[in-house]
């Protein structure tokens, strides 16, 4: 087993017989690029391929030597249209994982097409309903797949352990970091509106001048340990990243939604997908006076937090491992070139 990063400190301590390897980035330009090629138009069915850099020529070459050398058994690709094809023309075998979002244009669909299975991180009663049967067909759903979604922490000993107050109305507020962060402008409002209750935010926030925080709204920032915030509330707000969505469901708790900009709109059609499941209350804008707060609470009161659990699986993990594994012994029967494969974790 053999883990591509651009980021290899993300990662935990691995079992010894996972290979890690560093990659260049493929996004972030070192400035050794050629000008005179960056206005040059992307093929439809690519994403991102700029001509004239040097860092993707030698990430491709570390793959496609891997390709050659160690002749993998699968190739998973997590979102990359380009590397699904590359792995694709190398011949060998790839699982192309898919998010929500609108991802029927040629880029993607190449990507899902040559792939021999799909890899959903949610569950199938989180699919888009314009998805296609065919890719339907090839997915396995391994619902909050890389979520730790097994605390078993209560709200009290969330408390306790936060040093928290044990009967205060609590609401916490988990800023992502995937864009400029959350605005705090609207969380004054929504917490001036009820001062018995206490606001907290986690995560990255973006503050406005005219707006007058009040007293019962605190920012804490980055944590290491935002199942615990969760747990500890009453109440939820955030956007819908992946990681977010089944941290809260997992939880249980009365939940708004307000999806962010990302590329291909997809938290727009998780939010979507979401608000169709009864399992947030979504808006597409932030509230902008306090009444507009409290429709939303209104109906994140109405949310059943056990059909929100139903959402998650925990044994997700073992579940997507077996149907590689299975998927990998089917595709080679038969010939001799089998790849040697070993049980890791």
């Amino acid at each position: 087993m053999t883990v591509f990063c651009a980021k290899p400190e993300i990662f935990p301590e691995l079992d010894k017989r996972i290979d890690v390897v560093a990659l260049p980035s493929l996004f972030e330009p070192t400035g050794r690029e050629a000008p005179a090629m960056a206005a040059l138009p992307m093929p439809e069915t690519v994403h991102c391929a700029p001509l004239g850099w040097p860092t993707i020529t030698t990430a491709c070459a570390a793959i496609t030597e891997w390709f050659a050398t160690k002749r993998p058994a699968l190739f998973i690709t997590d979102v990359s249209a380009e590397l699904a094809q590359l792995a694709r023309l190398c011949s060998i075998p790839h699982v192309a994982v898919i998010q929500h979002g609108e991802r029927s244009d040629a880029g993607h669909i190449s990507a899902y097409e040559s792939s021999v299975g799909i890899l959903a991180p949610y569950s199938e009663q989180l699919e888009q309903n314009d998805r296609p049967a065919a890719l339907r067909a090839k997915t396995h759903y391994a619902a909050a797949v890389g979520v730790d979604c097994k605390s078993s922490i209560t709200k009290e000993q969330a408390r306790a352990k936060l040093a928290l107050e044990a009967d205060r109305e609590i609401v916490v507020v988990i800023a992502g970091g995937g864009g400029e962060g959350t605005p705090t402008t609207p969380l004054t409002l929504g917490a001036r509106a009820e001062p018995q209750s206490q606001w907290i935010t986690i995560g990255k926030v973006r503050s406005e001048w005219h707006e007058t925080p009040p007293g019962n709204l605190q920012h804490m920032g980055w944590v290491d340990n935002p199942s615990d915030w969760v747990a500890a509330a009453d109440r939820v707000v955030s956007s819908c990243g992946n990681t977010t969505v089944h941290m809260v469901l997992a939880a249980g708790k009365p939940w708004i939604v307000i999806p962010e900009w990302r590329y291909f709109d997809e938290q727009y059609c998780k939010g979507e997908v979401l608000d169709r499941e009864g399992l947030a209350a979504v808006s597409r804008q932030w509230p902008s006076h306090a009444a507009g707060w409290e429709k939303l609470w209104s109906a994140a009161r109405l949310i059943d937090i056990e059909r929100q659990r139903r959402a998650v699986d925990p044994q997700s993990a073992g579940k997507a491992a077996e149907w590689l594994e299975s998927l990998a012994q089917d595709l080679w029967q038969g010939t001799e070139s089998h790849p040697s494969l070993e049980v890791v974790a």
